[in-house]
């Protein structure tokens, strides 16, 4: 991606949050030079990756495949210092663009629609050998309440409405079409993406940068060492 693509996608969903009225932590407003200046007191952000992420998934046409996001707080498995057994995090996505096919070997996650449009999630078992099981019949719970669909099914979440996403299940997710770009929050076990996502086809996770301007945020994967 162009860090103009990227500079552009973080104000837009800097516009999105402050549209909903959601506050974020001070360390999401950094620019780059304060960064540099940063002691080992804000080590916790960068060991556990909070901050500013935007995924092209490695295809480079961010408006079709790949969405914006923002990792607010979250522990560590491989670091004993951090204890958190939680993570959460903001997620904007627009009309047409694609979150693929995927699930996670550990983490159970809700995904709750903040704001916004509607956010269609499908949703399959994997078989033992990882793959999709395109017969089981998929249990899922919608904010408490249980439900039976087919495998394949695209669950419809409006405004306020949230999944749960079981380890193993595989997801995908997109917008549906008129309905407006969404605000989404995801509210898990520890987030650890260089390890527990496993995509159905094979995928990259962070984007290839080329620099065409100078970064309006640095992305969780781009902090410069503590002074």
């Amino acid at each position: 991606m162009k860090r103009s693509e990227i500079n552009a996608a973080l104000r837009e969903m800097e516009q999105m949050v402050r549209e909903y009225r959601f506050a974020l932590p001070p360390f999401c407003g950094f620019t780059p030079d304060e960064w540099a200046e940063k002691g080992h007191d804000y080590d916790e952000i960068r060991d556990n990756m909070l901050g500013w992420d935007i995924t092209d998934y490695g295809m480079g046409d961010f408006d079709k495949m790949g969405f914006s996001l923002i990792t607010l707080r979250n522990g560590n498995l491989k670091l004993d210092q951090y204890t958190k057994t939680y993570a959460e995090k903001l997620l904007y996505i627009k009309e047409g663009q694609y979150s693929p096919m995927h699930f996670h070997w550990s983490k159970m996650e809700d995904i709750i629609n903040r704001g916004g449009g509607n956010v269609l999630i499908r949703v399959y078992h994997s078989t033992p050998d990882e793959d999709l099981d395109r017969e089981r019949e998929v249990h899922v719970h919608v904010d408490g309440r249980e439900m039976v669909v087919p495998a394949g099914t695209q669950v419809r979440l409006t405004p306020g409405e949230s999944i749960t996403i079981c380890p193993y299940l595989y997801h995908d997710f997109t917008v549906e079409p008129g309905s407006g770009p969404v605000l989404l929050g995801e509210v898990s076990q520890c987030n650890d993406d260089n390890t527990d996502n496993r995509f159905y086809e094979q995928l990259g996770r962070f984007p290839t940068i080329e620099e065409d301007e100078p970064p309006y945020r640095l992305l969780c994967s781009e902090y410069p060492a503590a002074r």
